[in-house]
């Protein structure tokens, strides 16, 4: 009995959300605490903790400490590539999120094993080097799968529930980064933990992803792989042309996502520890501020679904493409609050961390227009037998957005003559974002919407169909 016959193969004909949903974005909730956890202390780790292998401290310098965390995010956000064709031609999305959840795990493992004996004595930066590549092949098989398998779990019965579900699922990943990112860097700072524990939690809360995935096998829609004929399908004329009109709408939000990376766990972080982070009370460590954005995420997304596009939409009618529009101009505003914080630390002065925050609330504010409308436009857009390869797409821009300011790093360590200072470096990327936001709305007035979303049951097949009823698979 092929796999595919113990499962649904298509979407119920249900007009609420599907059974399967709840599985899917708990498991995205672990692992998205476990990824933010683990990047929220990657570039302090390397520019503060790392030691060489006889246990003296060796920490990297800033610029290489941020070119390293890019090219990480880079490998996590291009290989989803391979991933989608695993996924999409001959695994299906279950499959592949599921074993290469394994390797995550012991990515996950390799890295809570640097601060042992054994692993000083192999060298941290080669134990760091390890852990990261097979974190990059297990997010390389989730990440362009798990957005498009929630997608599968709707029909045209509640396809209107696609926008709100998309929310919930960008509300999940923020509440997992949330927690990770204030628990992890001060798992890390806290001599008593340090960097074995706080490599270590995000290792299991990856493990309880993997499980939780596992154990809703039965609630959700395996749609099957398309095989050979997925290849075929990508490669014709017709889905080239679809590739190539949906990348084009797609080359503008990589600046986005160059910008956004640096606001969690890399530049802005290392621009806070200049910064008075005495807050309400509180002394805060300059890592954990970043947990600002998951928070304000959390705020923004019924504010801007239920209150904000409402308001725009009476007086400009709002598409996808217009939403993402706004949120570039927004994300460029965001910098220009960052420059200002960082004239002020040139000076001399030690301004308040709220005005950093204040960055980040304009930030999210930023990215609930961008990556949650590009998430559903990524899965509406995407022919049926090519979901997962455009949601690869889709993040293949943070990983050319990320590549972009790794290169730009790489150009400040190697320039023989004028390097940038902090201040020409953050105008250079506000600039950069406002150029693309205008080139972005100009290009978006010719796109042509083309939403596809899978076959469902008929009420016909959910009568005789076995799985619905807890009945045994044929």
């Amino acid at each position: 009995m092929s796999s595919e016959k113990k499962y649904m193969t298509s979407p119920p004909n249900l007009q609420g959300m599907p059974p399967g949903v709840p599985y899917i974005i708990g498991n995205e909730a672990a692992e998205r605490f476990s990824y933010y956890g683990m990047k929220s202390i990657l570039t302090v780790f390397m520019a503060r903790y790392i030691l060489d292998q006889s246990g003296v401290l060796a920490p990297m310098n800033d610029n290489e400490s941020y070119m390293y965390t890019h090219l990480f995010v880079f490998g996590v956000y291009l290989l989803p590539v391979l991933g989608a064709i695993l996924a999409d031609g001959f695994l299906g999305k279950y499959r592949t999120i599921l074993w290469l959840s394994i390797v995550y795990c012991f990515g996950n493992l390799t890295l809570a094993c640097m601060a042992t004996s054994w692993g000083i004595a192999v060298g941290q930066r080669v134990m760091l080097l390890i852990g990261l590549i097979l974190i990059c092949l297990g997010a390389g098989g989730i990440k362009p799968c798990v957005s498009a398998n929630v997608g599968d779990q709707f029909g045209d019965s509640n396809k209107h529930l696609l926008s709100k579900m998309f929310g919930w699922f960008y509300f999940s990943i923020n509440a997992g980064s949330f927690i990770s990112s204030l628990l992890c860097p001060w798992l890390l700072s806290n001599p008593r933990w340090g960097p074995g524990w706080a490599f270590g939690i995000p290792g299991v809360a990856m493990v309880i992803a993997t499980l939780f995935f596992w154990g809703g096998r039965k609630k959700m829609v395996h749609v099957p792989p398309a095989g050979l004929g997925y290849l075929k399908e990508t490669f014709s004329k017709e889905g080239l042309l679809t590739l190539g009109r949906i990348a084009m709408v797609f080359f503008f939000i990589l600046f986005f996502w160059g910008l956004w990376g640096m606001s969690n766990g890399a530049e802005w972080t290392l621009q806070a520890e200049k910064m008075n982070l005495h807050w309400f009370g509180i002394d805060l460590i300059a890592a954990q501020v970043q947990t600002a954005n998951p928070i304000f995420i959390l705020i923004f997304i019924p504010i801007v679904n239920y209150a904000i596009y409402p308001a725009i939409d009476k007086v400009f009618p709002l598409t996808p493409l217009r939403k993402i529009g706004i949120g570039l101009f927004i994300t460029a505003l965001s910098f220009v609050v960052i420059v200002w914080i960082q004239g002020q630390i040139d000076s001399g002065l030690k301004p308040s961390i709220n005005w950093q925050l204040l960055a980040y609330a304009i930030l999210t504010l930023g990215e609930a227009m961008v990556s949650i409308t590009g998430l559903e436009f990524a899965y509406t857009q995407a022919p049926n037998s090519m979901k997962s390869s455009v949601m690869a797409l889709w993040l293949l821009t943070v990983a050319s957005g990320e590549l972009f300011v790794a290169l730009v790093n790489k150009w400040i360590l190697s320039a023989s003559g004028h390097k940038l200072t902090a201040y020409e470096y953050f105008t250079f990327f506000t600039w950069l974002m406002l150029g693309a936001a205008v080139v972005f709305t100009i290009v978006a007035c010719f796109y042509k919407y083309r939403t596809h979303l899978q076959s469902q049951l008929t009420p016909d097949e959910i009568a005789t169909e076995p799985i619905l009823h807890g009945g045994t698979p044929s």
